[in-house]
């Protein structure tokens, strides 16, 4: 294998949780999240060339996989199925991990239900990036950043909300 290959693959696995949380954040199901983190891949791949190090890999990773889930979105027109949750035979002791497992799926739910750039600076908000940081990756000031990202965050409680799970 080449080394640049090499490389890449090493990069990937090193941040792959961003690719699934991009992933799970943009599509509602397993198949079509795996589609996506497939699709960013390849799109990460072919756009290696163009990575010049001066920012960090994981910031350009970033851009490239939510540009990617929005280009992803607006070629498939894909619909939000409902989740299937299955409770095969919990354990008392998986009880905890369940009760947390269905609050993340709901999180995810409500998320998807945002428009494209509030899913954006949610998930950069997410990965603890800051008002200015989210600002230079979208292409806004930080004031309008911080301004969106209230915008949005209200816009998740209310979904939340309305979804019957409350606070």
């Amino acid at each position: 294998m080449k080394a640049k290959e090499q490389e890449f693959l090493t990069r990937i696995e090193q941040h792959k949780g961003i690719l699934y949380k991009v992933s799970k954040m943009y599509m509602d199901n397993l198949d079509d999240q795996q589609d996506l983190f497939q699709e960013i891949v390849c799109q990460l791949w072919k756009s290696n060339d163009t990575f010049k190090g001066e920012s960090q890999f994981s910031t350009w990773m970033y851009r490239v996989a939510i540009n990617t889930s929005i280009v992803f979105l607006k070629k498939e027109k894909r619909k939000v199925d409902k989740y299937e949750i299955a409770s095969d035979n919990i354990r008392e002791e998986d009880c905890d991990a369940h009760i947390k497992e269905s609050q993340l799926e709901h999180f995810y739910r409500a998320v998807q239900k945002l428009e494209k750039i509030d899913k954006a600076i949610i998930f950069y908000q997410l990965e603890g990036f800051s008002h200015k940081e989210i600002g230079e990756s979208l292409g806004i000031s930080e004031g309008n950043a911080r301004v969106k990202l209230n915008r949005a965050k209200e816009k998740l409680k209310e979904i939340i909300k309305n979804q019957g799970y409350g606070f």
